[in-house]
């Protein structure tokens, strides 16, 4: 059984701007999904505590499917969820080189990567490189490819 946080706690949220990003993305007729290999009562917590829960169409959490990414299943499992397939693609925006990048590449996704410093001169093929969530939001809003 998963331990809650302390009561003092802050409380988590998403960066500014994200949630409005997403909104934009819906109402341009994106299907938004989240696909995380937390464990399910963490990462529920996290998308009902910063709002994200109500922002996407749909989600896969490892912690419930019982596969991880970078397995293609997740990413499958998520794109019912939020009513659509893999068959016409799609995009993945994560910041792992090999669970999301690679795991998304492997399901037939574009992809773009956060780039936070962690993977220093590594090689990678995503098709987009940002520093940040709002910057991949901006590339998929604006539909550059």
């Amino acid at each position: 059984m998963g331990r809650l946080p302390p009561s003092d706690a802050p409380p988590r949220a998403v960066l500014p701007g994200v949630l409005a990003g997403l909104a934009d993305l819906r109402a341009a007729g994106w299907c938004v999904g989240i696909v995380t290999n937390g464990m399910a009562d963490n990462q529920v917590g996290k998308l009902q505590q910063t709002g994200l829960a109500n922002a996407v169409d749909g989600y896969a959490m490892s912690g419930v499917e019982g596969i991880r990414k970078p397995e293609t299943g997740l990413f499958e499992i998520a794109a019912q969820r939020c009513g659509t397939s893999l068959d016409g693609g799609g995009w993945m925006v994560g910041d792992n080189l090999i669970a999301d990048i690679q795991g998304a590449q492997s399901a037939g996704l574009r992809t773009i990567w956060i780039d936070r410093g962690t993977w220093p001169g590594a090689e990678h093929r995503a098709d987009h490189v940002v520093a940040g969530i709002s910057e991949a939001i901006a590339i998929l809003h604006d539909g550059n490819s």
